[in-house]
């Protein structure tokens, strides 16, 4: 008897059996998006009885929908361009130029993605604090810009590290500045990566609620994530409107993702050769 059929049969099962169980609380908050607050505190993982779309337009209000979601998209658009920006002309730097300097603050960038921010936390929100900086979106740019540039530098580095060095030769002959070179021959063939870390990135920054609570404080600053505590109180907890607030703050990263999905198994593909 044949066992690969078998072997197929049981990789699939098991691969559909992950499925559901990634997608059971997308799934569950999105059931529960549909229920009333009493609905939802008897039992969670029932379904709806019947549906409030009200939901939805209370969060809508709530939340005040369109100011969190320019915020967000603010400083979720500012902040991948310049992770992207410093990361890749910091890869290539490391890359073209084999200066001891470079191995040194490579490796100290490697080092730093194995620290916990929650180390780095508190020391940031008072050494901020002290300085007058807090509440402020340069400040929470340039924190990301931080915290986002050294897998930044990682991944570009693997990917330029495959590129060419004769391409770039050909140019400099022809009379061509290094920068030139970099952004007309050597960016468009990283669009692979471009395209992973931007998916990667919208999911961190959209989706981040500490680092914007710790550095944000006003109401008129506020991001999407930091809204959806618009429906905690005191005493209670208004489960139904928020699980519609959580529904339509994911949206616009899966719409991203949707759209981008082709370019990012590419790009990890391509990454996991070189």
């Amino acid at each position: 008897m044949n066992a690969r059929p078998v072997t197929t049969a049981v990789k699939t099962a098991l691969l559909y059996l992950l499925l559901i169980v990634f997608l059971t609380p997308f799934l569950m908050i999105v059931m529960n998006s549909f229920k009333s607050t009493q609905q939802f505190v008897e039992n969670p993982l029932s379904l709806p009885t019947s549906f409030h779309f009200g939901n939805y337009e209370s969060a809508y209000e709530k939340m005040d929908f369109v100011h969190g979601f320019m915020n967000s998209l603010i400083i979720t658009v500012v902040a991948v361009a310049i992770i992207l920006i410093f990361s890749a002309m910091t890869g290539y730097l490391f890359v073209r130029f084999k200066w001891k300097v470079n191995s040194i603050i490579f490796f100290v960038m490697l080092a730093s993605l194995t620290l916990p921010f929650q180390v780095l936390m508190i020391p940031l929100v008072m050494l901020y604090g002290n300085m007058d900086m807090l509440d402020s979106k340069i400040t929470l740019l340039f924190m990301y810009l931080g915290f986002g540039v050294p897998f930044g530098v990682f991944t570009f580095h693997g990917f330029i590290k495959g590129v060419p060095f004769e391409l770039e030769e050909s140019a400099f002959i022809e009379g061509s500045s290094r920068l030139r070179t970099f952004f007309q021959i050597v960016l468009p063939l990283l669009k692979p990566v471009f395209v992973t870390l931007i998916v990667l990135d919208v999911l961190w920054i959209w989706n981040d609620y500490l680092l914007p609570s710790l550095v944000l404080l006003s109401p008129e600053h506020k991001t999407l994530p930091l809204s959806t505590y618009n429906f905690f109180s005191s005493y209670s907890v208004d489960f139904a409107p928020l699980m519609a607030g959580l529904i339509m703050t994911i949206i616009p990263v899966l719409v991203l993702y949707l759209f981008l999905q082709k370019q990012i198994i590419k790009g990890i593909t391509e990454g996991a050769l070189k």
